[in-house]
């Protein structure tokens, strides 16, 4: 029988990004006890690559902007897909963060009069995005780290959960172990956040830290939590392409906010070529009236290189297969012809990276870039009010929570998501603990089976190793459910998925728990695989192309898709899919949208 340490919580958080800290300081503040659990160490979290900026409508720099405006350009940017609450409150509750953080020692760069400096990102109308250089993402977590560590929270780094416990349908815990010492862990808990970021690692080219394999969203699922939008996985136009140790790293859209061009190997500015009907009125019809945008020109419109992450990306995958595209498989992304000074003052970070990374100025020569997988739009299914999923106790937050963003994720977005809905799930997972007059019962032999399933790759006398299966795996979703599928290739991946678990399921490692990353491997490789299947599951069923889902067996929007989510969820060890009607909206908010196309 393998031994585990106990903790007892009313409220669990796992993850400790901007809505894990954000979730736990609520909870601490609501006067629950609240543990902290993050799989690395404390203010490594991804959000801290976050760069160009926290969108709200502050108005400090454009004062026309209002939560309508970014409501309207949210909505627009998602598809019309979005949780039209979620995409209300994330509007509305935005700027109200944003001073929060500054009054808890943000410190956002400055315009001439002292405001907030917004700078612009794609899709969004006006500049809205508060920023810290392009490093906001380090100054949140900075900030929510300093607040949360003061408030006198517990704390537990390197701590991997691995399995959510119930009392019948109700939350009742988590088991996981310590990567540093090997050692498990029973967590009792009332209630369990999960707040533990995206998936990218189940592709080959991402963004994403290493953290990132869909802890929160298979966690959430394997409990009988519905799951929502799971086929929309965003792949940002611009990661770096070279070198290849590289690849993947991500270029900030704040480059192109502050005037960086995309151009192919032709010199040509390309995406004049790739503006959708639905944002003819909105983007700059030549480079001149762009260049007057950039001056300042209130009257002249934003440079087509402003577009959604999801136009661009796909402009970028069209240049490269005409062949137009640079030397590494990419196009060029060119913010050189700009004054040297002023690049390095808006974009220290960037210019340090590809320093350091590439050996390149990118003052003087331009930046290779091309798409690389960033974000899950899709996860668990919530409330907007309290971020509760559908299993009691159970609650989510930022990446790992589903319906906010739709088909789509405007720039910027992400940073406010992250503490508008933290803080909401901080409180509701508190307010449910305080209902509950006796705390859940764990299942003691449950806890014993986990431990077991977790040593099992150690107990096999041979076996392949794990890292050899995950490159499989990445290998075979970025070829089959990349940026662009069909449905030939989306069969063939959940053929794949399932002759990869078989393989997963026979990995053997060596060696201690200490410290083990072949051991690390094995537990993160089957959280990669049912995500893995969900995403494919999820493309299979939505037959259109909208927003960052693109068939090219079905390359125009369905009006009968524009009306539904695709959900899936746990039903007798298989995944049951649905197509359930969007929430409806109330006539208020449909007059802000009239006109846009769904």
């Amino acid at each position: 029988m393998a031994s585990y340490e106990t903790r007892d919580y009313d409220v669990l958080v796992v993850g400790a990004g901007g809505a894990g800290l954000r979730a736990a300081i609520e909870a601490s503040a609501l006067g629950v006890k609240t543990g902290l659990v993050c799989k690395s160490l404390l203010g490594k979290a991804h959000t801290v690559m976050a760069e160009g900026g926290m969108a709200a409508a502050v108005a400090s720099v454009d004062p026309e902007d209002t939560w309508r405006v970014h409501f309207r350009d949210t909505m627009k940017g998602g598809k019309m897909l979005n949780h039209w609450r979620m995409a209300q409150l994330h509007a509305m509750e935005s700027p109200e963060r944003v001073r929060e953080l500054q009054e808890w020692g943000a410190i956002f760069d400055r315009t001439a009069v002292g405001g907030i400096s917004q700078r612009a990102f794609g899709g969004h109308t006006y500049k809205r995005l508060c920023h810290v250089g392009d490093r906001t993402g380090l100054e949140m977590i900075r900030t929510l780290q300093d607040r949360g560590v003061h408030a006198g929270m517990d704390v537990h780094m390197e701590c991997t959960i691995t399995h959510l416990l119930k009392d019948g349908e109700r939350i009742a815990g988590a088991f996981g172990y310590f990567r540093e010492s090997g050692l498990f862990v029973l967590f009792r808990a009332k209630a369990v956040v999960l707040a533990t970021g995206g998936v990218g690692k189940a592709f080959k080219v991402t963004s994403n830290s290493w953290e990132y394999t869909g802890d929160g969203h298979v966690l959430a699922y394997e409990a009988g939590a519905d799951m929502v939008d799971m086929e929309f996985m965003q792949f940002h136009p611009t990661g770096m392409v070279w070198p290849p140790s590289v690849r993947g790293t991500l270029v900030t859209e704040g480059v192109r906010g502050d005037g960086g061009v995309l151009k192919n190997s032709k010199g040509e500015r390309f995406m004049f070529s790739y503006i959708p009907e639905a944002f003819k009125n909105d983007v700059a019809a030549s480079e001149e009236e762009a260049s007057r945008w950039l001056a300042g020109d209130k009257q002249a419109r934003r440079p087509p290189e402003l577009l959604t992450r999801d136009v661009c990306a796909r402009a970028i995958v069209s240049e490269v297969r005409e062949g137009r595209g640079s030397p590494h498989g990419g196009v060029l992304l060119d913010i050189a012809y700009m004054d040297s000074e002023y690049v390095k003052r808006r974009l220290p970070s960037m210019h340090h990276q590809f320093m350091e990374l590439a050996g390149m100025d990118i003052t003087k020569e331009p930046m290779e870039v091309g798409p690389t997988a960033h974000y899950a739009m899709g996860g668990v299914r919530v409330d907007p009010e309290t971020q509760a999923a559908t299993v009691p106790g159970l609650f989510a937050a930022g990446e790992a929570a589903g319906g906010m963003h739709g088909a789509n994720r405007l720039g910027g977005n992400s940073l406010s998501d992250l503490v508008v809905f933290g803080r909401r799930a901080g409180q509701g997972a508190a307010e449910y603990a305080k209902s509950l007059r006796e705390k859940p019962r764990v299942n003691l032999a449950e806890a014993e089976a986990c431990a077991k399933e977790l040593l099992e790759s150690f107990n096999r006398s041979e076996g392949e190793n794990p890292f050899v299966v995950h490159e499989a795996l990445q290998d075979m979703m970025e070829k089959n459910a990349g940026i662009v599928r069909n449905e030939k290739d989306l069969r063939a991946a959940i053929d794949a998925l399932a002759g990869l678990r078989k393989r997963a399921s026979g990995v053997k490692v060596s060696g201690t728990r200490q410290y083990n990353p072949g051991w690390n491997e094995a537990i993160d490789l089957k959280n990669l695989l049912t995500v893995s299947e969900l995403l494919a599951r999820a493309a299979l069923e939505r037959k259109e192309s909208r927003g960052a889902h693109t068939r090219e067996d079905y390359p125009d929007y369905d009006k009968a898709f524009a009306k539904v989510n695709v959900v899936i969820r746990r039903r007798d060890g298989a995944m049951q899919v649905a197509q359930e009607p969007l929430p409806e909206m109330p006539d208020e908010l449909k007059k802000l949208l009239e006109g846009e196309s769904a």
